[in-house]
């Protein structure tokens, strides 16, 4: 019989509130103050400023990242045999190294707020205004509206409380410290919830392996599936082709580009630190497979066999995986722990969404509104920013039934919507970087390109029962190849797109490759460090083979 919540977990959820909450005021009332008396209202809301440290910033990468698809979906995939998800998170672990050694020298050296803003500066301010617009939409699509469900899913297993009204309590708590505080504020908290998380995971991780009776009676109610990290190419879900080159496209886009992650190691102190940071958080990104895919399995394997007493939930028909950690939580956990869990996942959530709210609000305010307001004060500008984040509620909670429309559990829905729009960006960046031949003729072209493809993609595949054909083709390639396709095509349309136009924008020589710029001095201790994290990742390959 499933346990419930007792007043010894109520207080632990109610110490783990009124700790976040003197966080956010202490962050609100001092720390801004302070940030604002040295580098404006600005600086001080969106970048924090801009005086992060490397411990700061990696706990903040890691935590922002650790959401709905983390919690839900990867111990879902891991209850459902989908062990090659966790694939997503080791590939993260170079993408964050990319971010570190690459990409985050010329973001620093460019002095940039925002991501829409470099590409202003490498490209146009048309491409400026198209990845604000497309990064927004993305928030919603992906970001917010899963995050948002997720709540509602963990609230109404855990606490008994309806889907919306979960949803609906998830935002709100969210929304105030996140329009109070700013980006410190995010940053600080995402530093606790990390803490809270990581001790939840492992008491459930340990809980849930002693009601088991340990590794050999796992091994024995397991498939290869549950531990096997390659597929074979014709695989639907995760094909190995897919995973080595599709998914590190999706990396490049979202640990490298987007404004929801980079925006913390524009916080940084300086280079050194943000490059630590990144380090740091690819370390952490080690993790996920061991907190949060093994307890999914572990769920799968304590509900084996019909006289189990544990077992998922059964909703249209369908065994509900994505229930694993909330099962997990609820049934073997003793008192206290159980309260220790809760704000875990409730943690992570917020995380989540807090640093989405904050990115989305910062795009809104500083690539959109001071576009057209250019005289606005700084003080106007962090007010527009706070405001912005209504509108964002209101489109999340609108998406979510269109979400349960498309196919795959949770976790594959964000990386699949991820896949129809990040990879003509991750060329941009990419390419832009490394290369001074393209422009933004070439851009403007790839972008567009991009965006049909990425949206018919879409379309069709809200639309897929009713297609035959060609059509039925398209919207049936495996995500992670139709990214591989897509980033080829938007590569060769930016390249040839960029030829025998002369490009108006010639102050890019600091926005492109240089050794100077990459500043590699003086970083053997980080270099050693991005070395064993590598082997790390190769063993990890070879063991899980």
């Amino acid at each position: 019989m499933e346990k419930e919540l007792n007043w010894l977990d109520f207080t632990v959820i109610g110490m783990y509130f009124v700790v976040l909450i003197a966080i956010v005021l202490w962050i609100t009332i001092v720390e801004r103050k302070a940030d604002r008396e040295k580098g404006g209202n600005v600086a001080a809301y969106f970048l924090g400023g801009k005086n992060m440290s490397w411990a700061v910033i990696g706990a903040s990468l890691f935590a922002s990242n650790i959401g709905t698809e983390h919690l839900v979906g990867l111990a879902g995939a891991g209850a459902a045999g989908d062990f090659a998800a966790t694939q997503f998170e080791l590939l993260a672990a170079f993408s964050l190294m990319l971010l570190g050694w690459l990409f985050v020298p010329f973001y620093l050296k460019s002095g940039v707020y925002t991501m829409p803003e470099y590409l202003e500066k490498r490209y146009s301010p048309w491409a400026r205004s198209y990845l604000s617009y497309i990064s927004i939409a993305g928030y919603i699509l992906t970001k917010i509206s899963v995050t948002i469900a997720a709540g509602g899913i963990i609230f109404t297993s855990l606490l008994g409380i309806d889907f919306w009204t979960g949803s609906i309590i998830v935002v709100v708590i969210t929304g105030v410290y996140t329009l109070f505080g700013g980006l410190k504020a995010v940053v600080y908290t995402d530093f606790m919830q990390l803490i809270v998380l990581f001790l939840g995971s492992v008491a459930l991780t340990y809980f849930a392996l002693s009601e088991l009776g340990g590794i050999e009676q796992l091994k024995a109610v397991t498939t290869e599936a549950h531990f096997d990290l390659w597929r074979p190419a014709s695989d639907p879900d995760f094909p190995w082709t897919g995973i080595l080159f599709g998914a590190p496209i999706l990396g490049v886009w979202y640990w490298c580009t987007d404004q929801f992650i980079v925006q913390r190691v524009l916080a940084a102190k300086n280079l050194n630190e943000a490059r630590k940071g990144t380090i740091f958080a690819s370390f952490l990104k080690l993790l996920p497979m061991f907190i949060f895919v093994l307890p999914g399995i572990l769920a799968f394997a304590l509900t084996a066999g019909p006289d189990s007493p544990y077992q998922f939930p059964i909703i249209d028909g369908k065994t509900e995986y994505d229930a694993a950690l909330p099962m997990l939580t609820m049934n073997i956990l003793p008192a206290g722990l159980r309260g220790l869990v809760v704000s875990g996942l409730i943690a992570a959530l917020m995380s989540s969404l807090s640093s989405v709210f904050n990115s989305c609000s910062t795009l809104i305010t500083l690539d959109i509104y001071r576009k057209y307001v250019p005289e606005a004060t700084e003080k106007k500008l962090v007010l527009v920013g706070q405001i912005s984040t209504l509108f964002l509620v209101v489109a999340g909670l609108a998406w979510i039934p269109l979400m349960r429309l498309i196919e795959g559990g949770l976790f594959q829905k964000l990386q699949s919507i991820q896949a129809y729009i990040s990879p003509p960006v991750a060329a941009l960046f990419l390419i832009g970087i490394m290369s001074k031949k393209v422009n933004e003729q070439g851009a403007k072209l790839a972008l567009m390109t991009g965006l049909f493809l990425g949206v018919s993609r879409l379309v069709l595949e809200l639309m897929k029962s009713d297609l035959t054909g060609a059509a039925y083709y398209f919207a049936d390639i495996n995500f992670l190849h139709f990214a591989i396709m897509l980033f080829i095509i938007c590569s060769v349309v930016l390249w040839f797109g960029s030829r025998n136009y002369t490009s108006k924008n010639l102050n890019i020589n600091e926005l492109t490759f240089s050794r100077g710029v990459l500043q590699l001095e003086g970083q053997r201790t980080n270099i050693i460090l991005s070395t064993v994290l590598i082997l790390s990742i190769f063993v990890i390959w070879i063991v899980f083979s």
